[in-house]
């Protein structure tokens, strides 16, 4: 499908006026800026590359993880730089995004695309992140879907035990998840500009959903 993708500040700016939840971020130019985000945000963070011209930000070394303290952060921004400077020495670098870092809870995934037959489809995986493809455990609807169908969305996959407490884990909030995925249609439905839209992972809470990254491909 041929597209022209956003970068992962510019898909998460256009999701967050839909209500899209991500984790506190900031964009630092250098390295003693990269390091007072990270202490406003508060440690551990994680640090990604921002550029117009790397979509695949793990391929160039563009994203370390488990930032714990000023140290980590000044070896982590050099680091980065140093690597997408030798793999991709054109791209143009806009600066470093500081995140906070999301641990625990249940990792899922929210999709969807424009078909050429039916148009807008949302997906939803009951498995997210490295096992999505994996178990291939998704299923999907015709966007826009209502809470009905969003909940029949989660229940189809065989995730849904596992969000529910499995061996006595906190479950997860259902309903926060059903909002996600119900806004997530909605955008589908009235950006039909969108081709193609990834949420992976979506971590969810007893008591939230944050989603980590975002992927959004448009017609170019």
């Amino acid at each position: 499908m041929k597209g022209k993708p956003l970068t992962e500040l510019e898909a998460k700016e256009l999701l967050e006026k839909y209500g899209i939840p991500f984790p506190q971020r900031a964009i630092a130019k250098t390295e003693n800026e990269a390091i007072q985000k990270a202490r406003e945000i508060g440690y551990p963070v994680v640090f990604k590359i921002v550029s117009p011209d790397i979509i695949h930000k793990t391929d160039v070394g563009g994203v370390k993880i488990g930032i714990r303290n000023d140290e980590d952060a000044r070896k982590a921004f050099r680091e980065i730089i140093e690597s997408v400077k030798q793999k991709k020495p054109n791209a143009h670098i806009e600066g470093i995004l500081v995140e906070e870092m999301i641990q625990g809870g249940y990792e899922v995934i929210i999709g969807g695309l424009q078909d050429p037959t039916f148009g807008p489809v949302i997906m939803f995986g009951g498995l997210g992140g490295i096992y999505v493809e994996l178990f291939k455990d998704v299923t999907f609807r015709l966007a826009p879907i209502d809470y009905d169908e969003a909940e029949e969305m989660i229940k189809e996959t065989k995730g849904y035990e596992i969000l529910r407490g499995f061996r006595g884990k906190e479950p997860a909030n259902i309903e926060i998840l059903k909002d996600l995925l119900v806004k997530t249609s909605k955008i589908l439905a009235e950006n039909q500009n969108i081709l193609e839209l990834d949420l992976n992972p979506v971590r969810v809470f007893r008591n939230r959903a944050v989603v980590l990254d975002a992927k959004i491909l448009i017609k170019s």
